[in-house]
């Protein structure tokens, strides 16, 4: 899953592939939210851990990872 987290007065976003499943994500997320000082950690599918201050969190948007296309058209 291709994972953005946007922070809050900061114009670049946080961009991850995890290998979790979209609930799994969404439950983390929740999880950081409600505990209001939490921290929302998660791994890329490189194994490195990315974590964001939830008090800081802005939006997170899940969506299908889009593989990367490489390649010439033909017109």
């Amino acid at each position: 899953m291709e994972v953005k987290i946007g922070v809050k007065q900061n114009p670049r976003e946080v961009v991850l592939d995890s290998a979790q499943t979209q609930d799994e994500i969404e439950q983390l997320v929740g999880a950081a939210l409600k505990e209001g000082s939490g921290l929302l950690s998660l791994t890329d599918v490189r194994g490195r851990r990315v974590m964001v201050s939830a008090e800081q969190i802005a939006y997170v948007e899940i969506a299908e990872a889009d593989g990367r296309r490489v390649g010439f058209t033909v017109s």
